[in-house]
């Protein structure tokens, strides 16, 4: 007997636990670019791109090509025990992608939330003070140091108590929910009077684009004046670029769009075009402030990830996918607006690039979240055969995340699917 999605269902929830999600209950059978088919056959036009991570969508033939070449190679040996180029090759990439005048170096792992940990590892070992501010709304992971620079407690730490310390909570700005630049600013300086001085505060850390808080793209003079408060008390900047690098925001990484540079950023997601790996690239003389054995990991900088990750860099190149991460954006944009037009209950549509978000509040208003519309959008997507995502700290922000491989003619056929969703809806 062939499994189908409930059967498949059924032995999940018997063999996994509760604590691991799941927005969709469907079981995927293969995947190509914008599309997935599941284990039934049904056909679905891809918006989430898990979560980020296909930008070059599923499967790019560059991307197979360079694993599977990889693959007569060689799989494993850890880059600590026996090295391998394909790590250099991509670090060495990195460091020229990477926004900042100055010389840099790339530490390789497997996970944005590893590469989240490591850069304030840096930053302590290099600062040698232990404090790091990070924002409300933030996402920076779900390991114990990252869930407590993360700024949401339900679901990612709720029930498991207190997270370790250390860390200081500011305003991340947000003109649309009232928070100013001159808010979040005075919200720094808070920390510093009430909470640690200055010297007490290795790093900021911040996402350029926030991802799970909302898609809320911090205002150039924020990031301008960040950087010289930064400056001013020698703490770093580190600019977590997890969800929003790779091209998803229409430069490879959205700090080049920022006005300033940081001094460490973490990637992850799609720099591998499905493959597990993350890293940080930083200042070389901050970066080599760790002694050795200080970074890496068994599985960290995978030579077949490292192929991976080199064939998505030369598909941006060669495709042009950073023009087209624009062309989506505006398509997205333009598509969303005019529904928003007909529809009180959407009361914003943003984005940079073709990372596009639309926040619903009920009867247009944006201090009354709609969480709720936002998951029946989500499941009446679904139905039509559209694959979504939710986000933001009240579940009412749908965000998009399509490939940026995909076709006119599918991105078209997907948010005229969004616009059937709010008609029959909202």
């Amino acid at each position: 007997m062939t499994d189908t999605n409930a059967s498949l269902m059924h032995r999940r929830n018997a063999a996994v636990p509760r604590g691991v999600g799941q927005t969709h209950p469907i079981f995927v059978d293969r995947a190509e670019n914008a599309k997935v088919w599941d284990v039934e056959g049904n056909e679905y036009l891809d918006f989430a791109g898990g979560i980020a991570v296909l930008n070059t969508g599923h499967l790019h033939p560059k991307v197979v090509a360079a694993v599977q070449e990889q693959l007569k190679k060689v799989s494993h040996t850890c880059f600590q025990v026996l090295a391998y180029e394909p790590y250099v090759a991509l670090c060495e990439k990195l460091n020229q992608l990477v926004p900042g005048n100055f010389p840099k170096k790339t530490a390789l792992f497997n996970s944005g939330s590893e590469a989240v940990e490591n850069a304030v590892k840096i930053a302590r070992a290099a600062t040698q003070r232990a404090g790091v501010i990070a924002f409300t709304s933030a996402y920076h992971g779900r390991t114990m140091m990252t869930l407590s620079l993360t700024g949401k407690v339900a679901p990612y730490s709720a029930g498991m108590g207190l997270m370790p310390g250390g860390v200081f909570r500011a305003l991340y700005p947000c003109e649309l929910h009232g928070i100013t630049v001159d808010d979040a600013i005075a919200s720094v300086e808070r920390v510093f009077k009430n909470d640690a001085q200055p010297g007490d505060i290795a790093a900021i850390i911040l996402e350029p684009v926030q991802g799970e808080g909302g898609f809320y793209a911090a205002p150039k003079e924020f990031m301008v004046r960040l950087r010289k408060l930064c400056d001013d008390h020698g703490i770093l900047l580190i600019a977590d670029e997890v969800q929003s690098g790779a091209g998803r925001t229409g430069t490879f990484f959205a700090m080049e769009q920022m006005g300033v540079d940081a001094d460490l950023v973490t990637f992850a997601k799609s720099i591998a075009g499905g493959f597990p790996l993350s890293g940080v690239t930083g200042r070389a003389t901050v970066m080599d402030s760790v002694g050795a054995g200080g970074l890496g990991g068994t599985y960290a900088g995978n030579p077949l990830a490292c192929a991976a990750a080199l064939a998505v860099i030369e598909a941006f190149e060669e495709e042009k996918l950073l023009d087209r991460s624009k062309a989506v954006g505006e398509q997205l944009t333009a598509g969303l607006k005019a529904i928003a037009a007909k529809h009180k209950a959407i009361v914003d549509v943003r984005g940079l690039g073709a990372m596009i978000a639309v926040e619903l509040g009920e009867d247009g208003d944006v201090h009354k979240p709609n969480g709720a519309l936002a998951s029946q959008i989500v499941v009446r997507a679904r139905e039509k055969n559209l694959i979504m995502l939710s986000c933001g700290t009240y579940g009412n922000v749908l965000r998009i995340l399509v490939p940026l491989t995909v076709s006119d003619e599918d991105l078209q056929r997907g948010i005229s699917i969004i616009g059937e969703c709010f008609d029959e809806l909202a």
